[in-house]
């Protein structure tokens, strides 16, 4: 079992990884998976499959947060069901492809990769270059590639998707509010398949701790699935209310900052 400081410390992130899930269309995972790493590193569990089981955990909470955001969005008319339709296939059998070989990458190899990847994400929000404006969404090959990359790049990560697929959508001149909503709809089907690519994957691990199933550690996903559930449609409400530019280049250094704390662990 894990310490009362520690479940706290999971509510507090499911709180704060909620909130966003609902205000920027991302899963939460790039909050998530740093702490879910700190609380199994305090605890002394998870050993070499750490970082396998923090992005399992992340999947498997989004498969809740996703779906308490989109409804929140949906009622706002703020979901484009077509560009879910054009991308969502592909984006499941990326992040399934992508989640069955992340077992046979070694931790410290996804842990690399997700500095790389938040460190870019920041940058390109914190630049914020505007598209041309005649830009559109591309066709459904196009959206099928998209989808495939970002849900393949998500189950290595943890996330889901928004990060990339937010800033794509924006890219080809899709409303903010329509792109964030969107993204939260796209969200659901990389955690689905992503937590289901984690947990056959860590199937047959040896030297998890108790209470995981696969690459999945149930007590962590429990605590964070209730507050993230719970802030999810605040953070839809507020979106529609708040500044979102600004608040994505503060979520850009929230990332940026994650990101080095990792990295000073990993050297």
């Amino acid at each position: 079992m894990l310490a009362p400081p520690l479940l706290v410390a999971l509510l507090g992130c499911g709180a704060v990884a909620g909130f966003l899930a609902g205000l920027l269309g991302v899963g939460g995972g790039l909050i998530i998976v740093p702490v879910v790493l700190a609380v199994l590193a305090a605890a002394h569990l998870g050993g070499e499959h750490a970082q396998h089981l923090a992005v399992g955990t992340s999947l498997a909470v989004m498969v809740f947060t996703s779906a308490s955001s989109v409804r929140a969005h949906h009622k706002k008319g703020a979901v484009d069901w077509r560009i879910v339709r054009g991308m969502a296939p592909a984006m499941v059998l990326g992040t399934l492809a992508g989640s069955l070989l992340a077992g046979w990458i070694p931790g410290r190899a996804l842990a690399w990769f997700f500095v790389v990847y938040a460190y870019a994400v920041a940058a390109q929000m914190l630049i914020g270059k505007q598209p041309r404006a005649g830009r559109e969404m591309p066709g459904r090959a196009g959206q099928g590639a998209a989808g495939g990359a970002i849900g393949m790049i998500s189950s290595w990560v943890g996330i889901g998707g928004g990060s990339m697929s937010v800033p794509l959508m924006s890219w080809c001149n899709v409303p903010v509010h329509t792109a964030i909503g969107t993204s939260a709809a796209l969200g659901w089907p990389i955690a689905v398949s992503g937590a289901l690519g984690y947990l056959a994957s860590g199937w047959r691990a040896q030297g998890l701790p108790w209470g995981s199933v696969g690459f999945v550690y149930l007590p962590a996903m429990l605590a964070l699935m209730l507050m993230t559930v719970l802030c999810a449609p605040l953070g839809a409400r507020a979106a529609h209310r708040l500044p979102v530019a600004r608040l994505k280049k503060a979520f850009a250094l929230l990332m940026a900052a994650m990101a080095s704390e990792m990295l000073l662990r990993l050297l």
